[in-house]
């Protein structure tokens, strides 16, 4: 039904177990449902049949940050706000993307008072910067394939989530523990 009938019998694909991770996130980025303004209705209006953000594998807003891989901050986010933010932020698991959508997460946006935060990435670091007040759906679209190409480029070596040897050294070395335990000899 699908491209399998297109292939010849006994068709092998070679790839890279890296690329085909990234190939894998790149298209099932699922985001946290973030909204805090009116930036938020654009957001949901991404959603709708129009602009159809399901060709993208990201119809699926989720409503818990463990279940999600990307954060939309859609509008004005205040300093009452912004522990929250840093919060759901924290609990996404790694690793995780955040588009800061309008101009009110992207500088403060015509709020330039005590009360709002100057731009989300304040709190948070910011992937991909959506201007506009409020931005298009479209525009939330072409944020979203910018984060898609960051994930499908990501290399296991950059990842924060990967420990390496070296790390497992200076863990070690900080706690005076010895590198290799050896098994106690029995007679």
């Amino acid at each position: 039904m699908g491209i399998e009938r297109f292939l010849p019998e006994g068709f092998v694909l070679t790839t890279t177990l890296e690329k085909l991770v990234g190939w894998a996130r790149g298209n099932s980025v699922w985001p946290c449902t973030f909204g805090l303004a009116c930036c938020a209705i654009e957001m949901m209006a991404t959603s709708l049949a129009h602009y159809d953000i399901a060709r993208f594998g990201s119809e699926v807003f989720r409503p818990s940050p463990r279940q999600s891989d990307l954060m939309i901050v859609a509008g004005t986010l205040t300093k009452k706000m912004s522990p929250m933010v840093k919060t759901i932020y924290e609990q996404i698991a790694d690793p995780k993307w955040v588009i800061a959508m309008g101009a009110c997460a992207s500088c403060g946006g015509i709020f330039q008072t005590y009360a709002v935060v100057q731009g989300v990435d304040q709190i948070i670091p910011v992937d991909v910067y959506l201007p506009g007040c409020p931005p298009r759906p479209e525009g939330l679209l072409a944020a979203l394939m910018k984060i898609q190409q960051r994930a499908k480029g990501e290399r296991f070596r950059d990842r924060p989530d990967i420990v390496t040897e070296e790390d497992i050294r200076k863990y070690c070395l900080q706690r005076n523990i010895p590198e290799k335990i050896e098994p106690p000899i029995t007679a």
